[in-house]
């Protein structure tokens, strides 16, 4: 096989292939399939299955990779068909400035323009599923720089070369080729499909001789052998080259629906994973895949198109773009987000500055946006890890009347290389266990237990959730009192492990008003005055915090489009240690002192806040007094300002405490609100406040089971001991588990626990009131 035709009509029918079957028969055919010598090892090492199978954990994340590196290929086509080489000074030197120059997007944000430029921009990389609804090939297509034949090997089936490491706008640094899909392509072989030719308006650049020639390969798995321990991933070149053609272009491009093919492409890549295994992904494309996507691009650099061409789907389009999870959650703000978010602001860790995006969904508007991710940690608009929204349920954090509800979206764009990685995995998808992790989870504890629009939220998500059991709870209380006090052992327990609060009482205060700030600000000055002669005072080992007024918007610092900007110098020297969180009118800066400070020392800082309408800055001054260091107590009770606005007056809340359990009853018909099934028996909230929520299940089917099988016991005796025996279970539990966290070293995470607690008083349920009721009938035989 050697003629021009011959080769393209083989790479046009193994891009048209839907299987693995189809594509090993083609190439059986043609007699390279049972061929040894016609595969090289890829990346020219047999044992490249250690570096291969050791990245993403799941196939979305690996996916991500494949675009990414489209998008990689677009941003470079741009700036080589100016004649400019990428890696030297004349290059942009950001994706944010390559955005701008070369696509009119400004600030690095596709919310900068409007939804058809993002459209017509979207054409140039494009993801198409073909094949089975139930098993579907996705085939990745860009109108990018291309490759040359002679360059496949060094660029997409390579591991180890450095080919955009020295490139500072694009993503795709690691040099692994997008590999990662490998291992969750078709079933026995993981076969995936690489078709790729030059761009002609760059390759006129160019000495390559085959600039002209489109090139194509199957990357295959084989089964260990010859002693080997691994499988190993090889990819078709007969005599070492990769097969190449002369044709103007290839009909691989889809035509309406449910054509999947037939429209010209003439240069860029194409190249199809055959039948992806991408479990629950699986539906039509415009909405799981392109949920899943957007969340793991929630600031791609560039949109594309996402086309379904599988048959046998009706919808009133086949086709979406994809923009990312900000563009979404703007378009669809007024309707899917509490009222004032996203917040926004910026914090530090080591040095190392991020901006984050809070958002706050309404019930039940989460999931089409998010799974289990609580936090998204970005770099330059790709996910590079996650922490789960059990994040929320921390101990020190106490937002699990929230933890269903908020997103964070942490930027990590500014990080030096080094920070960079340091804390995160080369797959992309984890963060590195380290210092650094450590001390960024503390400061989104912190953000987040302290932010004040969360606070007030909470307290109205929790009232609504029981401010009509309040008043009902209280005899079940007193009844749990008598039951504690009678036996010596609970009283230990329960006076010397966990302290739960219990509002019964319930007091009234002021209404919150809508907040509308302005564009622009007005004004932005401290809300008390820290002259040299008064100063704030900080202890060395404390951070301080400081506040500001003004009347500008929640996200005026970290919106897309001219957002504000703040600097604070200390002693006149600029400091990067601090975060800036702003809700409704109130800017709360919280400072970590610097190093090499002493006690009695007084500090002068400076801050400054513009944006592009003002001619001069806001300017700040205050002084800080560095005090004796102060014992740290991760414990007890601590004195808390209140939410901005919250003011006394007829109808808010405030809870008077009780050192005992909170027990809310859970009927049937409530299920669905509390997330009870029949055979669940307690879930446990944190209240936020230092004090838990115990929710029962009174229609527990065991419970029920155990009422109509004992005729001889009040019904409303046996739900007693149902209810108070769980109860006392999941007080002894969340006692056992803090003690053991803390013991362990991870006393904060008492995330897990609540579920564990669930789990384990669920598996507990069938037994509990019939080993209540024999117990107690047992007598001492002689």
């Amino acid at each position: 096989m050697k003629s021009d035709r011959e080769l393209k009509n083989l790479a046009i029918s193994l891009a048209q292939a839907d299987t693995e079957d189809e594509v090993v028969r083609i190439l059986k055919n043609v007699q390279f399939w049972n061929n040894p010598s016609v595969w090289v090892d890829y990346d020219r090492n047999p044992n490249n299955f250690a570096t291969i199978g050791n990245q993403q954990s799941s196939p979305d994340t690996a996916l991500v990779e494949k675009i990414i590196n489209s998008v990689d290929a677009v941003l470079m086509r741009e700036c080589l068909r100016r004649g400019i080489k990428p890696d030297s000074p004349k290059a942009p030197k950001t994706i944010a400035d390559t955005q701008k120059e070369y696509f009119g997007i400004y600030d690095g944000k596709l919310s900068s323009i409007d939804a058809s430029i993002r459209s017509k921009i979207a054409e140039n990389i494009l993801l198409v599923a073909t094949g089975q609804k139930s098993n579907p090939c996705y085939s990745i297509i860009d109108f990018g720089e291309g490759q040359t034949p002679k360059r496949i090997p060094e660029t997409f089936l390579s591991l180890t070369k450095n080919n955009k490491i020295k490139i500072p706008f694009v993503q795709g640094k690691f040099g692994m080729g997008g590999s990662g899909v490998l291992q969750f392509c078709s079933k026995k072989y993981n076969l995936q499909l690489i078709i790729s030719k030059r761009d002609s308006e760059i390759a006129k650049f160019e000495n390559d001789d085959t600039k002209d020639m489109w090139g194509f390969t199957i990357v295959r798995r084989e089964d260990p052998k010859d002693g080997m321990r691994n499988s190993s991933f090889r990819y078709l070149a007969p005599r070492g080259k990769i097969l190449m053609f002369k044709a103007n272009s290839l009909p691989l491009l889809p035509k309406e629906y449910p054509e999947p093919y037939g429209n010209p492409f003439s240069y860029g890549t194409f190249i199809k994973l055959y039948e992806y295994q991408l479990t629950g992904l699986k539906t039509i494309v415009k909405f799981d895949l392109y949920y899943r996507l957007s969340l793991l691009l929630p600031n791609i650099a560039l949109p594309a198109t996402l086309y379904e061409r599988r048959k046998g789907y009706k919808a009133e389009s086949y086709h979406i773009v994809l923009s990312g999870l900000s563009v979404r959650l703007d378009e669809d703000k007024r309707d899917n987000l509490e009222p004032g978010f996203p917040s926004s602001g910026g914090i530090t860790a080591k040095g190392q500055k991020m901006d984050y995006l809070l958002y706050v969904f309404k019930k039940g508007k989460r999931e089409k946006y998010t799974r289990n991710e609580g936090i998204i940690f970005t770099v330059n608009g790709q996910a590079h890890a996650f922490i789960s929204k059990a994040f929320f349920e921390r101990k020190n954090v106490g937002m699990s009347y929230l933890s269903d509800s908020i997103l964070v979206i942490v930027d990590c764009s500014k990080f030096d290389g080094r920070s960079r990685e340091d804390l995160f995995m080369n797959s992309r998808d984890r963060l590195r266990e380290g210092e650094l992790k450590n001390e960024i989870e503390k400061q989104l504890e912190d953000l987040i237990k302290n932010h004040q629009g969360l606070r007030a939220l909470r307290e109205q998500r929790r009232r609504e959730e029981i401010e009509n059991k309040l008043q009902d709870s209280k005899p079940l209380a007193e009844v749990l009192e008598k039951i504690i006090k009678t036996s010596p052992s609970l009283s230990s327990l329960f006076l010397e492990g966990v302290k739960i609060r219990n509002p019964f009482k319930i007091t009234n205060a002021g209404k919150t008003k809508e907040y509308k700030g302005k564009r622009f600000p007005t004004y932005f000055k401290l809300t008390k005055d820290y002259q040299r002669s008064s100063p704030k005072k900080c202890p060395i080992n404390r951070k301080f915090r400081v506040q500001f007024e003004t009347d500008a918007e929640n996200d005026y610092f970290n919106r897309d489009k001219d957002p504000g900007e703040f600097a604070i110098k200390i002693n006149g020297t600029p400091i990067s240690d601090y975060s800036l969180n702003l809700w409704n009118g109130l800017a709360t800066l919280t400072v970590q002192l610097p190093e090499g400070v002493k006690v009695n020392d007084i500090l002068h800082f400076k801050t400054e806040a513009t944006d592009i309408s003002r001619v001069d800055p806001f300017y700040n001054e205050f002084y800080i007094l560095v005090g004796a260091p102060k014992k740290i107590n991760n414990g007890g009770k601590g004195e808390r300002r209140p939410p901005a606005d919250d003011k006394k007056g007829e109808d808010r809340k405030q809870p008077l405490y009780l050192d005992l359990p909170n027990i809310i009853e859970v009927r049937r018909e409530e299920w669905e609100k509390y997330n009870f099934k029949e055979d669940d028996a307690l879930r446990v909230k944190d209240t936020g406040e230092g004090g838990y929520d115990f929710y029962v299940n009174m229609d527990n089917a065991y419970l029920k089971t155990e009422i109509k099988g004992n005729v001889k016991v009040d019904p409303r005796l046996l739900e007693a001991r149902f209810k108070y025996g769980i109860v006392l279970v999941g007080i002894s539990l969340l006692e056992f588990f803090e003690k053991r966290n803390k013991k362990e070293g991870d006393g904060n995470d008492l995330s897990s626990t609540y579920d564990k607690i669930a789990n384990f008083t669920k598996g507990l349920s069938p037994v509990l009131l019939p080993m209540i009721s024999s117990l107690g009938e047992l007598e001492l035989q002689s």
